[in-house]
């Protein structure tokens, strides 16, 4: 599965970090930037990821600030995408077992880089449930 990955400062280096991770899974990386630690601003790399994922370029896509935020609010304002901001494994799992997400955003300064790979993993081996909640999708995709 083709996966877009774009940060800012704040996230770049646990997107490096899970760039490798997310390959390792057996997953091509489409990394969007940020390319270094020098101050940028995040709205420009979750558009990117959104629209590679809105016009299916990529199947999905992750989007790593400092608190994951910033990138989640800006992911949601494209009509095709439901991101999802998760702390954790549980989270991840119910994000896409219940809301289909299809870009997950990570706060680099709000969990370590182990906890991220859980949470990638997880949100990556989870398939949608469907039933009752593709009802309930359909009525906020609308």
């Amino acid at each position: 599965m083709k996966i877009a990955i774009g940060a800012d400062h704040g996230g770049f280096q646990m997107k490096e970090m899970l760039k490798e991770f997310v390959c390792s899974l057996g997953h091509e990386v489409d990394d969007t930037g940020c390319f270094s630690m020098d101050s940028v601003d995040y709205p420009g790399y979750a558009k990117t990821v959104s629209e590679k994922v809105q016009n299916r370029l990529c199947a999905s896509g992750i989007l790593i600030c400092g608190t994951g935020i910033g990138m989640s609010l800006v992911a949601n304002r494209f009509s095709a995408v439901r991101a999802a901001l998760c702390h954790d494994e549980y989270t991840a799992r119910l994000s896409r077992e219940h809301n289909d997400a299809n870009i997950l955003c990570l706060g680099a300064r709000v969990i370590g880089y182990g906890v991220a790979q859980g949470i990638v993993k997880t949100w990556l081996e989870t398939d949608f449930a469907g039933g009752r909640h593709q009802k309930r999708i359909d009525q906020f995709s609308d």
